[in-house]
């Protein structure tokens, strides 16, 4: 092999090694380039956390707004209770569940009232307070000579109201009743009945009025049919009316096994309901009845109670007794009258409360010399 051929193998070798070296330090370069993207994304966190905070710091409302994004204070449900709420099955179990919660309220209400006295039996009822005055006693005196039946008497019932007008045998009650219905004048003071003045007005009061008076004047000889027909006539009514009202009173006083017996061979208690009868017969706001169960057994006195307090329901009651029993049984209010003059008034749960025991009570109010 020549010289020359020597040199040029020699200068090729050398130029394979000039271009490994070129290529080396390119894939140095390659591999440190490498790790210097790898740590670049770390960097950028870093400093994304670090401009965060000192956003936070600078600006305190991004805190608020993050609060105000909430799921709490925007109001938005979280999925689970959206899904929950779209859910048929859902809105079927809460429905269903709502019903038992009703049932068994109702059911509550029903065991309660059961267990509370009836109204019936307990005569509650509520009155109102700007109901008109139905009834009113003003400074009532009723002289004989120089005694006197009644003095100085006043009191106003509103509407609805149901008043036991209690006191002893000669208290007055009766003789308050007459002059309240027009059948005796007063010897001072005025009486009204729906606003009307029973002593000017007369018919006018009538009209407005249901009254029984005690062992009332009956026409013995007629038959409670009869009667009814005749006290209906002189009140105007015409004959097709009148027969409904006779037919509805005697459904009201169970007269039907007596309608045509004379009222003359009737029983103590079956002149008694013709009495009521013929109070109830027009149909009157307003009813005066004096002593209605005098005299009757247990069985009619039951029959007049529950025909005074169905009345009660709709009209103004004012009856005279001197039995307690009927205070507690019909009564709202107690008026009570002792040697002419009233002694107390007030609801029926004051005169019970105010004694132990309300024949304690009665005793107490009509002993002589009380002064209320």
């Amino acid at each position: 092999m020549t010289e020359n051929n020597k040199e040029d193998m020699t200068s090729e070798k050398n130029d394979e090694d000039t271009k490994n070296e070129d290529v080396a330090p390119t894939e140095d370069a390659k591999a440190e380039g490498s790790s210097s993207d790898d740590a670049q994304p770390v960097k950028d966190s870093e400093e994304a956390a670090s401009t965060e905070e000192s956003k936070t710091e600078d600006d305190p409302s991004a805190d608020l707004q993050e609060t105000v994004a909430s799921p709490e204070t925007t109001g938005e449900k979280p999925k689970e209770e959206a899904e929950s709420s779209d859910n048929p099955d859902s809105d079927e179990h809460e429905i269903t569940e709502a019903k038992k919660a009703a049932e068994s309220l109702v059911q509550l209400k029903e065991v309660s009232s059961s267990a509370e006295p009836s109204a019936e039996t307990s005569a509650k009822k509520s009155i109102d307070k700007n109901a008109p005055i139905m009834i009113e006693a003003r400074n009532l005196t009723k002289l004989y000579g120089r005694f006197a039946a009644i003095s100085d008497v006043s009191f106003s019932i509103p509407a609805g109201q149901v008043v036991a007008f209690l006191g002893p045998n000669g208290a007055g009650k009766s003789t308050t009743m007459k002059i309240l219905t027009g059948f005796l004048s007063p010897s001072e003071g005025s009486a009204r009945i729906a606003g009307l003045d029973v002593t000017t007005e007369r018919i006018e009061a009538a009209r407005r009025i249901g009254y029984m008076p005690e062992n009332g004047p009956l026409y013995l000889d007629m038959t409670p049919r009869s009667l009814l027909q005749f006290i209906g006539e002189a009140r105007g009514f015409e004959s097709f009316e009148l027969m409904e009202r006779i037919d509805r009173v005697i459904r009201l006083c169970h007269l039907d096994s007596v309608i045509e017996k004379p009222i003359g061979k009737l029983s103590k208690g079956y002149r008694q309901r013709v009495g009521m009868a013929q109070a109830f017969l027009h149909d009157p706001e307003v009813l005066i009845l004096d002593e209605p169960t005098s005299g009757l057994d247990p069985n009619q006195i039951r029959y007049v109670r529950d025909n005074i307090i169905e009345a009660g329901r709709t009209k103004t009651i004012l009856l005279s007794t001197h039995i307690l029993q009927e205070v507690e049984a019909m009564a709202d209010r107690v008026i009570f009258i002792s040697e002419g003059r009233i002694v107390f008034d007030g609801s029926k749960n004051e005169f019970v409360e105010s004694r132990p025991k309300m024949d304690e009570h009665f005793y107490e109010l009509t002993r002589p010399g009380f002064q209320s």
